[in-house]
């Protein structure tokens, strides 16, 4: 039998880096159940006003997850091409009553592939919400041009990037940018909306942790 030394100091909770290299996403996908689409998602559906649903256009989810993204897109009357690493993930997405329809109607492919082995569709719109920071740095300058011609001419992209200020760009495997850094991936889009978010911010069972966050919708020229 063990007793605790009531003296002792409680334990620390793990600094934030060490949280997000041994990332759960099995239980981040439990904590996004019930979360509607991001932000950046809605103003980008919203930005394309009506669409035919005779012909509907495609949008590219890349870092899809559990979906809560593509389900707006499919309520919104898009088809989705959905790719994401996680198999948890896309079996959730897969098990969700709308997805599963939409997937035997041929309005949703899944696609399990990481981000080496991603080559979207040429699509109007191409969504990675709170997904590019965890392509190696490496490899996001072709991932970023693969992303770029994926867009159609007067098509969009929505998503987020993580800054040079985030507690996690210390981590050698995630891609953090600095504000020029991302405004020079739209050098030649329009910004329709970009909001910086620079904040602190407290996670159960996570030690404090600084988010650097660039929010982003842009139109292709």
């Amino acid at each position: 039998m063990t007793i605790s030394d009531p003296t002792s100091p409680t334990p620390k909770p793990a600094p934030a880096h060490e949280a997000a290299q041994r990332r759960d996403w099995p239980a981040y996908f439990d904590r996004m159940v019930g979360k509607p689409a991001r932000d950046t998602l809605l103003a980008a559906i919203e930005a394309f006003g009506e669409i035919d649903p005779a012909d509907p256009p495609l949008a590219a989810d890349l870092g899809c997850g559990a979906g809560r993204d593509v389900v707006e897109l499919l309520e919104s009357g898009w088809r989705v091409w959905a790719q994401d690493a996680s198999s948890d993930g896309l079996d959730r997405l897969r098990a969700h009553p709308i997805c599963a329809r939409a997937i035997k109607d041929g309005r949703l492919e899944v696609v399990l592939a990481d981000f080496a082995d991603t080559r979207p569709p040429r699509a109007a719109l191409v969504n990675a919400s709170f997904s590019l920071p965890f392509c190696p740095p490496s490899g996001f300058d072709a991932l970023w041009a693969l992303i770029y011609g994926a867009v159609e001419p007067g098509g969009r992209f929505s998503g987020q990037f993580f800054g040079d200020r985030d507690d996690w760009a210390i981590l050698e495997d995630r891609t953090h940018l600095t504000r020029a850094q991302v405004l020079g991936l739209f050098s030649k889009s329009i910004l329709e909306s970009f909001r910086e978010e620079d904040r602190p911010s407290a996670h159960a069972g996570e030690a404090h942790k600084h988010w650097h966050v660039f929010h982003v919708v842009a139109r292709k020229g």
